[in-house]
């Protein structure tokens, strides 16, 4: 993935020199994206600012459209403590359809119960979630600064100008007047019934960016069952994401490799509200850690593509919430709690990486020749009596900790025991994997599906299990013959 960060500069289109910086879209360009990313290239590393403010103003009407102040701070940089009292919402978060913009709501309105937050950071509504999103406004990269408007600000068949003031660059004097940068966008979106849309960070797909092409898409309809397809060419396309309420809709790159959707995402720079408890029961509360998000979303396919975190800590790669999803040739990339899946998921062929907990939820998830890589355990699956947990059919385990990489946490969090939590290996490859397999001896285990069968080194050589821990099993190929063809039937564990 590393050789992909310089791609963004040679993704993009021809552009004019003003000055000492190139810009894209190019001076007096036209038919560009409303979700376009506005671009920068100095002839020297590019040097933020920390004053002055970025304007967008209708051409036409002289109004102003959007701005960022570079003197508000993007983000927390140290973790927000949770308030006295703290509790999960007492009902189901609603995922009512609403169109909840930048332009109609102001960002860090509160969608359930919680108190808003009146820290002064930057902030944006991405796909209808009026708490909003701390974000950068800039992300430079060696030569290159990205400018990043509030999401949705910008319109179809609209010409637009940019100011830019001294200070937001400490190398450059800003930009001034109506003629200096200047863009008309697209007349029309695509049709409303357009079945395939493509995305490409150059400009020349429908969209520019993946949360363009998603915020387009209609929220789930009762009965809705033909597919919309969102093809995403290979790119670097650097975003935060964020989409609820979607079904039928595949997401498909142009492979794993080479097309990489990523974020500089945690749990400290996009906390859940200090008054309301998230991420451990069903209906609560919906994360914002994720560099890319699907929530409350069915029968989605994601295909060759990676999704990745830039940032360290709790950080997921990729946060799935929903049933009836499928995953093929998806690389997910993140630190502690890499993927996060709660609710029914078929992976295949897939690439988790991540530094410990890097599969976590409810389940159920099915994973089937896919390979995960991990520092620390690989996974802490919280499932409880009412569905299965995480099963592996012929997947491969890559440690890469000192005797930490276990199978599964099977510790308590916060008091919270899973009693029900269920992993299961069937025919899978295990590398620096220690020799207990799984973590910690807790009397609750006496209950748990910690089970194995018939796993090898990388040599293909059977594993020797006699020093597993002693609430795991090691299932056998007559005795448990039944109870293996069951794991191994995708149906049967994600109940579909």
């Amino acid at each position: 993935m590393e050789r992909m960060a310089g791609m963004m500069l040679m993704m993009l289109v021809p552009m004019v020199a003003l000055g000492e910086v190139k810009l894209f879209p190019e001076n007096g360009s036209r038919e560009v994206n409303p979700d376009t990313q506005l671009r920068m290239v100095f002839d020297e590393e590019v040097q933020l600012g920390e004053k002055g403010c970025i304007r967008v103003y209708d051409k036409a009407t002289g109004k102003l459209v959007d701005m960022l102040d570079m003197s508000i701070a993007a983000g927390p940089t140290e973790r927000t403590p949770d308030a006295p009292g703290a509790d999960y919402i007492k009902v189901p978060y609603s995922y009512e359809s609403k169109v909840i913009t930048n332009r109609n709501t102001r960002p860090g309105t509160p969608s359930a119960y919680n108190k808003p937050d009146k820290r002064r950071f930057q902030l944006t509504i991405i796909g209808g979630f009026s708490d909003g999103f701390h974000f950068y406004p800039i992300i430079a990269k060696g030569k290159v600064a990205t400018i990043y408007l509030h999401n949705n600000m910008l319109d179809y068949g609209k010409e637009y100008y940019v100011t830019i003031d001294k200070g937001v660059f400490r190398n450059h004097d800003g930009l001034k007047g109506k003629k200096a940068w200047t863009f008309r966008t697209k007349m029309k979106a695509p049709d409303r019934e357009q079945r395939v849309l493509t995305v490409a960070s150059d400009g020349t797909g429908d969209f520019s960016t993946l949360q363009g092409a998603m915020d387009f898409i209609p929220d789930y309809l009762q009965g809705e069952s033909e597919r919309r397809t969102v093809k995403v060419k290979k790119g670097d396309y650097q975003e935060l994401v964020y989409f609820r309420n979607k079904n039928y809709v595949t997401i498909e790159g142009e492979g794993r490799e080479t097309t990489l959707v990523h974020y500089p995402n945690n749990e400290v720079f996009n906390p859940h509200p200090a008054d309301i408890k998230t991420n451990e029961v069903k209906g609560t509360f919906p994360s914002r850690r994720a560099a890319v998000a699907a929530d409350n979303c069915e029968h989605m396919i994601f295909k060759d593509i990676t999704f990745k975190t830039d940032c360290t800590g709790q950080a997921e790669g990729f946060l799935l919430n929903g049933d009836h999803n499928y995953a093929e040739n998806v690389g997910v990339i993140g630190s502690g709690d890499a993927l996060q899946v709660n609710g029914s998921t078929y992976w295949m062929n897939c690439y988790i990486s991540g530094h410990g907990d890097t599969v976590l939820g409810r389940g159920p998830s099915f994973f089937n020749h896919c390979t995960l890589v991990s520092t620390s355990t690989f996974m802490w699956i919280r499932n409880g009596e009412e569905n299965h947990g995480n099963v592996f059919v012929s997947c491969t385990f890559k440690g890469t900790g000192k005797g930490t990489s276990f199978l599964a946490k099977t510790s308590s969090n916060k008091n919270k025991s899973y009693p029900h939590q269920e992993a299961v290996l069937l025919n899978c490859t295990l590398d620096n994997v220690p020799e207990a397999g799984w973590s910690h001896e807790e009397e609750a285990l006496k209950t748990a599906h910690l089970w194995e069968f018939n796993s090898v080194d990388v040599n293909g050589e059977p594993i020797d299990t006699s020093k597993r821990n002693p609430y795991s099993k090691q299932l056998h190929p007559v005795k448990d013959a039944e109870l293996i063809g069951r794991y191994s039937d995708a149906k049967y564990v994600l109940g579909w």
